[in-house]
């Protein structure tokens, strides 16, 4: 588990390799690929606040496979893991 605690409504996931099959013998370069948009929560961060004061409680927990918008948030990395920290608006979905 990363040692990185989101502020806000910030949420730290890990994106999910996504074995890819090759058809008709065709290479794709890694620079070509489209960035995977399942992740792995690893962290949430303290939570957004309301126009009364009220924490509003995140819509995932930590270890949810989620589906994130494919250009939001910001990639970091951390003791060689790369990790992405995005709000929790770009958050799409849950994977059950």
């Amino acid at each position: 588990m990363a040692a990185i605690q989101p502020l806000g409504d910030r949420v730290l996931v890990q994106a999910i390799e996504v074995k890819e099959e090759m058809r008709g013998g065709l290479y794709i370069p890694d620079a070509a690929k489209e960035k995977p948009m399942q992740a792995k929560v690893i962290a949430l961060g303290t939570g957004k606040i309301d126009d009364k004061g009220n924490r509003v409680p995140f819509d995932v927990k930590v270890g949810d496979i989620v589906l994130t918008s494919k250009y939001g948030g910001s990639e970091i990395k951390f003791e060689d893991q790369e990790y992405k920290i995005l709000n929790s608006s770009d958050i799409l979905a849950v994977i059950a």
